[in-house]
C-alpha cells in the first residue's frame, strides 16, 4: 500500500505534476502511465468510465512530453490529467447521458469546458458515467451498469456525476469535470470526501444551458479545484445564460473567515431530516468558522417543501417529454425506475408543469432573500450519509420527492456558488460534507475559504488518500 511519504503519481496534485514537469524530474508521460495503470487496476469494481482508450491518453502525453521538453507548453497546466462527465461534448465521441438508449447524439464540436482543457495542454484521460438522463443521485445506468464508489466500492458514488466522483476518489489524477442541476457535483463530493463546486451561473460556459444546470470542479483538494476553475472558467458565446463576471483571482492561498459574517443552516424546510452525525460535524465546523472570528449566526428554513416538490415534478414533466418521444423499444431499455419516476408526469395538466416551472424561480428568489445578509452560509451538503451502490436514490420510491436535496438545489435555482468540502468521517467510515455557499460571482474567495477550512478540520474529518490502493 502507498505510503503518506511516497504518493504515487496518479496521487499527486497538479501543482506537483507541473513543478516536475517544469524541472525535469517528471514527465506527462510517466504520469499518465501511472494513471492508466490505476484505472486498469480499480474500472473492473469501480466502473468510472464510459469511454476509456489508453492508447489515445498515451499518445496524448507524449505530445505534452514533447512540448515541454522544447519549452513550447501550452500552459502551466499542460499535461496535467484530467476527466470529463459523458454529457461535456467531446467532438466525435458519443453522448448517451447514461442511457441505453441506441444510436445517441455524437457531437460534431467539443463543449466549451472541452475545448479549454484541450487549448490548456491538460491530457484527457476519458469520459466519466453517469445515471440515465442524470436524473439519479447514484451510479445505477441502463448503459453503464452500476458506478461504484472510490472510498468503498460497497457505497454510492453519488450522482449524476457519479463517475467523475469515483474517478476522483480513486485516484485518476487530480482534474475531474461534473454537472450539476441539483447537486449532481457536491453530493458525489460530499459522499466521497471531495472538494467538489457548483460554480456561479454561467461563469463555466455550457453548450446546453438551462436555469439551474452548471459544470465545476471534483478534486481531492480545494487548491486543484481553484487550479482547474483557472483554466475553464473563461467566457465562451455558446453559453447565453454566461455573464460579464469580473476578474477572479485564483489565489490557492487558504483565506480565514475572520470578520466574515456566517449563517449556519441546519434545517432546510423540507425533504429527508438531517442525521444526527452529519447535524453534529457542521456544528463542528461551525465553531471553527467562530474561533476563527467570523460572526456565526443561525439561519432559519427558507424554502418551503411545495417549492422543491414543485421543481420535481416539473423534472418529471421534463422528462416525460423526452421519454414520451421514443420508440416502444427505445422505451423498453431505459432504467425502469427513471421510467416510473417520470411516469408521473404524464398525469400533469399544462397548468401544473407551468406552476412547476415557477417554483424554480420561486426558489431563487427566496434564496438570494435568506442568504443576503451573508458573507457565507454553511450547512449540510445532504441529509445523508452515502447509501448502498444498487440503490438508484436514498429514498428508493419512485413517486416520492428528492427529499436528499434540500440544501442544494437552492444554490442552482439562484445562481450562487456552492462548494462541497469534506468535514467529518462517521464511525462506518462514510464521509460528511459541509456546504458552503456565497455570493454570485465570488467563487474565487468562497473556493479560498474552502482551502482554509481544509487547514483546520482536522485529520478525523478528511480522507487519507494514502490508504486507497
Amino acid at each position: 500500500m502507498t505510503s503518506a511519504a511516497s504518493p504515487r503519481l496518479a496521487d499527486l496534485d497538479a501543482a506537483a505534476l507541473t513543478a516536475g514537469y517544469a524541472a525535469g524530474t517528471l514527465t506527462p508521460s510517466e504520469v499518465a502511465e501511472d494513471v492508466i495503470a490505476r484505472v486498469e487496476a480499480r474500472e473492473p469494481e469501480l466502473n468510472a468510465f464510459y469511454l476509456f482508450d489508453a492508447a489515445q491518453v498515451r499518445a496524448d502525453a507524449a505530445a505534452s512530453t514533447q512540448r515541454w521538453a522544447a519549452g513550447t507548453q501550452l500552459s502551466e497546466f499542460d499535461g496535467v490529467p484530467v476527466t470529463v462527465k459523458e454529457n461535456i461534448a467531446r467532438a466525435g465521441q458519443p453522448k448517451p447521458s447514461g442511457t441505453a438508449i441506441p444510436n445517441p447524439p455524437v457531437p460534431a464540436q467539443n463543449a466549451p469546458t472541452t475545448d479549454r482543457l484541450l487549448e490548456a495542454g491538460a491530457v484527457i484521460i476519458g469520459s466519466t458515467t453517469m445515471p440515465d438522463w442524470g436524473m439519479l443521485s447514484s451510479g445505477v445506468s441502463s448503459l453503464h451498469g452500476l458506478t461504484r464508489g472510490g472510498l468503498n466500492p460497497a457505497h454510492t458514488s453519488g450522482g449524476s456525476s457519479a463517475g467523475a466522483g469515483a474517478a476522483a476518489a480513486a485516484g485518476y489524477g487530480p482534474f475531474h469535470v461534473g454537472t450539476d442541476i441539483g447537486g449532481s457535483i457536491r453530493l458525489p463530493g460530499s459522499w466521497q470526501g471531495l472538494t467538489a463546486l457548483k460554480p456561479s451561473e454561467g461563469l463555466i460556459p455550457l453548450d446546453v444551458p438551462y436555469t439551474g444546470r452548471a459544470a465545476g470542479p471534483l478534486t481531492r483538494t480545494a487548491a486543484d479545484a481553484i487550479r482547474l476553475m483557472s483554466i475553464v472558467a473563461r467566457p465562451d458565446a455558446r453559453d447565453y445564460l454566461t455573464r460579464a463576471y469580473p476578474a477572479m483571482d485564483w489565489s490557492t492561498e487558504p483565506l480565514s473567515p475572520a470578520g466574515m459574517r456566517v449563517a449556519v443552516q441546519l434545517d432546510a424546510g423540507s425533504g429527508i431530516p438531517v442525521e444526527p452525525e452529519t447535524r453534529a460535524a457542521i456544528e463542528r465546523a461551525a465553531a471553527l468558522f467562530a474561533e476563527a472570528g467570523a460572526e456565526v449566526v443561525p439561519l432559519a428554513p427558507f424554502i418551503a417543501p411545495e417549492v422543491l416538490d414543485g421543481i420535481v415534478n416539473y423534472w418529471r414533466s421534463r422528462s416525460w417529454a423526452d421519454y414520451e418521444a421514443l420508440s416502444e423499444a427505445e422505451r423498453a431499455v431505459v432504467l425502469p425506475f427513471i421510467a416510473e419516476w417520470c411516469g408521473a408526469g404524464a398525469s400533469f395538466t399544462a397548468a401544473e408543469t407551468v406552476r412547476g416551472r415557477s417554483m424554480m424561480d420561486e426558489m431563487a428568489r427566496l434564496t438570494r432573500a435568506a442568504t443576503e445578509p451573508f458573507d457565507l452560509v454553511l450547512s449540510p451538503v445532504t441529509p445523508v450519509a452515502a447509501f448502498a451502490a444498487e440503490d438508484p436514490m436514498p429514498l428508493t420510491d419512485p413517486l416520492v420527492t428528492m427529499g436528499h436535496i434540500s440544501f442544494t438545489a437552492p444554490y442552482n435555482m439562484s445562481g450562487q456558488p456552492a462548494v462541497s468540502v469534506g468535514a467529518g468521517i462517521q464511525a462506518d467510515g462514510r464521509t460528511i460534507g459541509l456546504q458552503i455557499a456565497s455570493h454570485i460571482g465570488t467563487d474565487d474567495m468562497l473556493l479560498r475559504v474552502a482551502a482554509w477550512f481544509e487547514t483546520v478540520r482536522g485529520a478525523e474529518a478528511s480522507v487519507d488518500w494514502s490508504l486507497l490502493p
